[in-house]
Order: structure tokens, then sequence, then C-alpha cells
């Protein structure tokens, strides 16, 4: 299991540019497999993963994950493939339908056929990208365009895929699955699974899980679960996670958070890593009186995990 982490705010820090830049580096210099941008409500992650491939020689970057309904999938076809160039073959495109109340209350777009939407975009965007070329013609969108990024080759598509039906777009036609907030239960019984299966009945490759996780190594479990309750709150309330928690049965996102003593910690990435996940996202989080010293302490495992599994 590849071991990557999560570059951008820390300990509720905004990071500008530079900070990413010096994030990604640190994160390269220390052994770490991938480095991933967030596109929330802050920088453009193709942006960033573009400049940040042009500071760093060998770290993986990608995005988890670019909202498809803002884009039209040729502009986010264009623009991966760009990133790809700037980082001579190191960026891996995660896309995802983000959340109702994002596309419809903040938006203003429709969310009313979630499924058919990533699926037509999907016949578009993988054909550009995969072969600069797309002639599609569905209800959402009716395309015929060719694409030319000098210096790009075609880069992975991961589909931030929670639901059965997503979860089978993206074992059938992307190159893996990106998942946040999903315990090891339901990666193991549920996500690992549907997705292998629809890969292997098209014949394509195993794909790849990218299982995303917030993390701290302490000796206060108790507080640090506490702490990530309240950290990461929303998530236990948007639907598309919840659903995968009360698959979970875990009350909250403080029940999946993995949390523990070095070894304890070591213990859980390692059966991650036996169920199938193929790379682990860490989301570090401080806890204690002494925020840096915590998340140095978190991150020595990580650094230990990522050279262990290099």
């Amino acid at each position: 299991m590849r071991i990557g982490i999560g570059i951008g705010e820390i300990g509720g820090q905004p990071a500008g540019i530079s900070d990413l830049v010096a994030q990604a580096q640190r994160a390269e210099r220390d052994g770490f497999h991938s480095g991933w941008f967030a596109n929330i409500f802050g920088v453009d992650a193709i942006t960033v993963a573009a400049l940040v491939g042009r500071e760093t020689t060998r770290i993986e970057l990608g995005t988890a994950v670019v909202p498809t309904y803002p884009r039209h999938p040729f502009a986010m076809a264009q623009q991966a493939l760009t990133a790809q160039a700037a980082t001579n073959g190191r960026f891996v495109l995660g896309i995802g339908l983000s959340h109702q109340i994002v596309i419809e209350t903040m938006l203003g777009m429709s969310f009313a056929k979630p499924f058919t939407h990533m699926q037509e975009y999907l016949a578009v965007l993988a054909p550009l990208i995969r072969s600069g070329s797309s002639s599609y013609h569905g209800t959402e969108f009716r395309v015929s365009a060719n694409l030319t990024v000098t210096g790009a080759a075609p880069c992975p598509i991961l589909l931030a895929a929670l639901a059965p039906r997503m979860l089978g777009l993206a074992g059938r036609e992307a190159d893996g699955t990106i998942t946040w907030m999903t315990g090891p239960k339901t990666l193991r019984e549920h996500t690992i699974p549907r997705l292998a299966a629809a890969a292997s009945a098209v014949g394509r490759a195993s794909p790849r899980v990218v299982a995303g996780l917030p993390i701290a190594v302490t000796t206060d479990v108790v507080a640090a679960r506490q702490l990530a309750g309240q950290l990461f709150e929303i998530y236990g309330s948007l639907p598309s996670y919840r659903a995968m928690l009360d698959r979970e049965g875990a009350a909250g996102p403080a029940n999946v958070a993995i949390v523990g003593d070095e070894a304890d910690v070591s213990g859980q990435l390692e059966r991650l890593a036996e169920i199938g996940v193929t790379d682990f996202l860490a989301a570090p989080y401080p806890v204690g009186p002494d925020p840096r010293a915590s998340l140095e302490r978190t991150r020595g495992v990580l650094v230990q995990m990522a050279t262990r599994h290099r």
C-alpha cells in the first residue's frame, strides 16, 4: 500500500501557493508516494498540482477531488492534460460529484440526476484524456471534439465513488476510486469487491483504491476521537458520507479516524493494505497542547510506513 498525504490547510491555517509548494517538497523528501490537493472553497487543485509539479521531481500529485458540475468535461480534460505535461507524467485526476447542498444551493445547478451526469461526464472526459478525441451525444452532453496537449500522456482518472452504482461506474470507466470517511469494514465488504468486480467484468486492470481518513498518533485516544468528531463533524451530516458511516456502524467521523499510539496506528494501516487498499491518503490532525509536536509524531509513523511500502 502506497502512503500519500493531504497537502493544504494544516491545523485550521489556510495555505498559500508558496506554502503548498513547500509542503509538497517536504513530502517528496520524506518519501511519501503521493500528495493530494482538495478542491473545495479555496485554490484550484489542478492549477496547484501543475505549479507544484514544476518544483518537485518524483512525488505523484493528485486532486481529491475536483467537482464535475462546474466544469465542462472538455475543460476538465484540457486542464488535466496540461497538469500532466507540467508534472512530467505525475498527475492523477480525481473527480467527484460534490454534494447537493453545494451544487444546488451554492452554485444554482441541478443535482437531480447525479449518476446520469457522471456516466455522461466520463463518456466525454475519458476518451479525451486517453485518446484526444471524443464523440458523444447524450441528454446532458453532446460533444464532438479533439484535444492535443503537447508533452502530455494520458493521466489516471479516479472517481470518488461510494454508492453501488457509482462504484460500478468507477470500475468500468475509471482507473479506480478515492474514498473519504469510509471505514475498513465498508471498504472490505462493499467498496473494494464492487469496484473490482465491475473492472473485471469489462476486462480492466485491478483498480486503485485510495482511502482517505483522518489520522492522529497519540496515547490519548479518547481526546483524539472527541477532537475528530468536532473537526470533521460536517462529514457526518452530508448524505453520501453519512451512508458510508451507517454501513460501517459508525456514529460519526470520530469512529473511523485512525487513532492510537505508534504500534496501534501502524497496525491499522497494515490492515487497510491487507484488505486491498492500494493507497492511503493521510489527513493528519493535531491532538493535545503542542499541535506541531503532535503532527510531527503522526508524520513520523507515516514516513516509516511510506519507507516500508515503497
